[in-house]
């Protein structure tokens, strides 16, 4: 029983796996032959596909091929009738073309027979040049047979009478220009510097190179010079001021370029003198004192100034430079007290004119400003002012004011020649200035010699202290027209050539006399 279990249990594993074989041969040849249906059905059905897009794209290329036909014959219709209006145009160009050469041809043929015209003409002028020079040689040659005088000496005479027609006649016109001018400003300028001077009425006094200190008594002069001189010296080393101690009596003299130094000293020896104790130590500390109390007078001197004036904003600096100028003269004039003058006369002149009164004051306090260190600095002090307002940030405007007062630049406003008429007035002023005699008498030759050098002057004479000159003129060769222009020539000359204060006038006289006698 057991041996039957086992051949049984073995035989059905067997038997299931052959029957499992048969059914999968089986159903593997159903499924390929279900498969090789499908395959069948879908290659008719491709086939069906194929056909119809054969036959769609039969019928689109025959759509194209029409639409593609229709286009180029549309376009050749296009291209022709291009063409034809092309050449319709090029026919009309080549008509115009035909009708400008034939216009060309005429022209030319009218310019070639204007240009034998003109050949024809050009000889004929050549022709008759020739003959008009032979008649003017020949004339030329018969004036000169008949004058005595060559073509050149005849060509010199007439330039000599035209030159002196010429001079006649501009010294006519600058004679009436004149007159035209000085009839319509001569008025009104005097009215303005009038009003100006009596509106501004200063005080001058005439300042020197020395200082006088009093003394008690003249035992005093032997304490100054000290034992061996060693008092004097002391001072003298530190006020770089020399002190001359003669035979005056009761005072001692000092004298130096600087005034602030000759102030300095004037102070220290005042004290000295005053308290009795004079050695060097004592003189050291004198002059200490009295530079510190120079210094405060040289402010509170610019301070008044601008106080008195009413301008604000000047830098300390030039503050203290306006100060100083209150010991500087210039020709025996306080530089300070002018500087204040013409501030006020430019600033009315200003107000008359309807210019700007602020710059012109300002201007002129400032236009000295330069005198104050012109011993210092080399140079015109016009200019060195300028070089210290523009230094101290002052307005350009006036800085060319300060620079234009003297004619060291063209005046460019009227402020700038407002100030420097402000200037001369002032410095011209009757006493307000004074020179060395030796200066003044070498300037007045000067003044007589510049019109002497000029022709026809018969003598001239420097009168009014030099601030007038007579000139008298031959009157066969001077005319009275010539006067007015010899008379600008030597104004010209003297304003090149002299320095001098304020104005000169210039007069020429020209006398005509009729002499006759009764027989």
């Amino acid at each position: 029983m057991k041996a039957i279990s086992v051949v049984q249990w073995l035989i059905v594993p067997v038997l299931l796996l052959v029957g499992g074989g048969a059914g999968f041969i089986l159903g593997r040849r159903l499924e390929r032959q279900a498969t090789e249906a499908q395959i069948g059905s879908v290659r008719g059905y491709v086939a069906q596909l194929r056909e119809d897009a054969q036959r769609d794209a039969e019928a689109r290329k025959r759509e194209i091929l029409l639409a593609a036909k229709e286009e180029a014959l549309r376009s050749r219709n296009d291209l022709e009738r291009e063409i034809r209006d092309r050449r319709a145009e090029l026919q009309r160009m080549e008509k115009r073309l035909l009708q400008k050469e034939e216009s060309l041809d005429r022209k030319l043929e009218s310019l070639e027979r204007r240009e034998e015209a003109l050949g024809r003409r050009e000889a004929e002028l050549q022709r008759l040049q020739q003959e008009a020079q032979d008649v003017l040689q020949a004339r030329r040659q018969e004036l000169e047979k008949i004058s005595g005088l060559t073509a050149e000496q005849g060509k010199q005479m007439l330039l000599d009478e035209l030159r002196h027609e010429l001079e006649h006649e501009s010294a006519i016109l600058v004679k009436e220009s004149e007159a035209a001018a000085k009839a319509e400003a001569e008025k009104k300028a005097r009215e303005i510097i009038s009003l100006a001077i009596q509106r501004c009425a200063a005080d001058h006094t005439a300042e020197t190179t020395v200082s006088v200190v009093a003394l008690p008594n003249d035992e005093m002069k032997g304490r100054i010079i000290g034992r061996e001189g060693r008092n004097i010296r002391t001072l003298e080393t530190l006020t770089g001021v020399d002190l001359i101690i003669d035979d005056t009596p009761e005072a001692v003299i000092l004298s130096g370029f600087d005034p602030v130094r000759r102030e300095v000293a004037r102070l220290a020896l005042e004290r000295l003198v005053t308290d009795g104790r004079i050695h060097p130590a004592r003189i050291e500390e004198m002059v200490a004192k009295a530079q510190k109390e120079v210094d405060t007078a040289i402010r509170e001197a610019g301070e008044q100034a601008l106080l008195e004036t009413g301008v604000t904003g000047i830098h300390p600096e030039l503050v203290r430079l306006l100060g100083r100028m209150k010991y500087r003269t210039s020709y025996g004039q306080n530089v300070l007290k002018h500087s204040l003058e013409v501030a006020h006369l430019a600033a009315v002149m200003a107000a008359e004119l309807g210019a700007d009164t602020a710059l012109a004051k300002r201007a002129g306090l400032l236009h000295d400003i330069g005198k104050a260190v012109d011993h210092e600095i080399e140079g015109q002090h016009a200019l060195i002012g300028a070089d210290l307002a523009r230094r101290y940030r002052e307005n350009p405007a006036v800085v060319h004011c300060i620079a234009a007062h003297h004619g060291d630049e063209e005046p460019h406003s009227v402020e700038a020649v407002l100030v420097a008429a402000a200037d001369a007035i002032s410095a011209s002023r009757p006493g307000a200035r004074r020179e060395t005699l030796e200066a003044y008498v070498k300037r007045l030759e000067k003044l007589e010699a510049i019109a002497d050098s000029f022709e026809g002057v018969e003598k001239s004479f420097a009168i009014q202290a030099g601030r007038e000159i007579r000139i008298m003129v031959k009157p066969e060769r001077v005319d009275d027209t010539m006067a007015p222009k010899m008379a600008r020539d030597i104004v010209k000359r003297i304003e090149s050539e002299l320095e001098y204060p304020g104005q000169i006038k210039v007069t020429v006289i020209r006398e005509t006399r009729a002499v006759d006698y009764a027989k």
